[in-house]
């Protein structure tokens, strides 16, 4: 068995699509699907705890890391169009079956993986990732006037997008113990986000996240009706998003696993001996009863 990390890309729908995988070719595969504005590099952490159980396969979306990022005068970027990417991916490497690892701008991505072909999910796994609208707090005020006026409200939006202070409240969030974070992490972002164009790209998808609060209710109801294996890590000095959120999974699907963890909103900063943990023994139960 393999379980070094690989750095390869595959082409889909014409554009270069970069992703990380390890472990062996027929293991589970876990399909780990990245957030706002990381890569597939925010779940290093748990290749090299994972890689003997799992193939682990981390896409970076068109526009992020090393994929391509086309025009956006040429390529849509919305979150129905890279979900569609992600599937085809998957279809690309063979990959007929998974359970789904999602974090942040990876839900709603997943969510419309997940209710496109179901057949193809065998568990999912949510960190510091929303279906509910209470899950949006106070912070979401300027975004949701965004939505309403994108032009009399992009100023203030490109800023928080652009911020390196803002980029490091999204790790450190209100942590009380911000030494435990690397700063690496931040300054690695800011440097891709500063990247020409970079910020035209990430203002369309955060114009488009609109489309995944309309999409809620439906994402609710799947939850309700299907009642999927599920597992919710979350970080709980996360700023971006409510600290109500994983209960509300629960209220959807009451068979799910909770854990509030000691992190941020990219909670395997500082957890990712414990995410890893619980991922490996959920996975196990989901493999076995499957």
């Amino acid at each position: 068995m393999n379980s070094h990390t690989r750095y390869r890309s595959v082409v889909v729908d014409g554009l270069s699509i970069f992703y990380r995988e390890a472990g062996a070719p027929d293991a589970p595969v876990l399909l780990l699907l990245h957030g706002f504005p990381s890569s597939s590099r925010m779940f290093e952490p748990l290749f090299g705890r994972l890689a003997d159980r799992f193939r682990l396969i981390a896409p970076d979306y068109p526009g992020f890391g090393h994929s391509d990022a086309p025009d956006p005068r040429s390529f849509p970027y919305t979150f129905d169009r890279i979900a569609e990417m992600m599937s085809r991916f998957a279809a690309t490497l063979g990959v007929e079956r998974y359970l789904l690892y999602v974090q942040d701008y990876g839900g709603p991505v997943g969510f419309r993986m997940a209710l496109t072909d179901p057949g193809r999910l065998l568990g999912l796994v949510v960190q510091n990732a929303v279906a509910h609208d209470t899950g949006l707090g106070p912070l979401w005020a300027t975004r949701r006037a965004f939505w309403q006026d994108r032009a009399g409200h992009e100023a203030a939006v490109r800023e928080n997008v652009l911020s390196l202070a803002a980029i490091r409240t999204r790790h450190v969030g209100d942590d009380p113990d911000p030494e435990r974070y690397d700063p690496d992490l931040w300054a690695d972002e800011h440097a891709f986000l500063s990247r020409p164009g970079e910020i035209e790209i990430q203002l369309d998808l955060q114009y488009d996240y609109r489309t995944n609060v309309a999409s809620y209710p439906a994402w609710q109801d799947w939850l309700r009706r299907t009642r999927p294996p599920l597992l919710v890590v979350w970080g709980r000095h996360d700023t971006s998003f409510e600290i109500t959120e994983p209960e509300a999974y629960r209220n959807d699907v009451p068979e799910a696993e909770v854990h509030l963890l000691d992190g941020g909103h990219f909670v395997l900063d500082t957890q990712a001996d414990e995410v890893a943990t619980l991922v490996r023994t959920f996975a196990g139960r989901v493999l076995q009863a499957g």
